[in-house]
């Protein structure tokens, strides 16, 4: 089982930047890739951006990149989303996730999600 627990969530104006987290418990050890997804209202939810374990590799859906950054920290089994230059677009709540698998972009490679946490960009 683990447990993930996303924050750092709010409300910001175009252009901004958020800086999201998400910490990990229980048997960690199990998932090689943590994600980023983002689902907003009447819409499914989305990858945005992975990073694995193992090696550090980080993957990113193509209109976060450039803008977002994921990057971990295993010793604190914390993953970060650094969200810069937001659009409008980016609204939605913000969800992470673990993965047995080194990657992937679909949700249902993910068994272990978070609580999610909203992110509001005004225009």
């Amino acid at each position: 089982q683990v447990q993930l627990v996303e924050s750092g969530g709010g409300l910001v104006q175009a252009g901004g930047s958020l800086r999201l987290s998400c910490a990990a418990s229980g048997r960690t050890s199990t998932r090689d890739a943590m994600g980023w997804f983002r689902q907003a209202p009447g819409k499914e939810r989305e990858f945005v951006a992975s990073i694995t374990r193992s090696r550090g590799n980080t993957y990113y859906a193509d209109s976060v990149k450039g803008r977002f950054t994921i990057s971990g920290d295993n010793a604190k089994n914390t993953v970060y989303l650094q969200m810069n230059s937001l659009e409008p677009e980016d609204t939605g709540t913000y969800y992470c996730a673990a993965s047995r698998f080194s990657y992937s972009r679909g949700t249902a490679s993910y068994d272990a999600w978070g609580q999610g946490t909203q992110v509001t960009v005004s225009s």
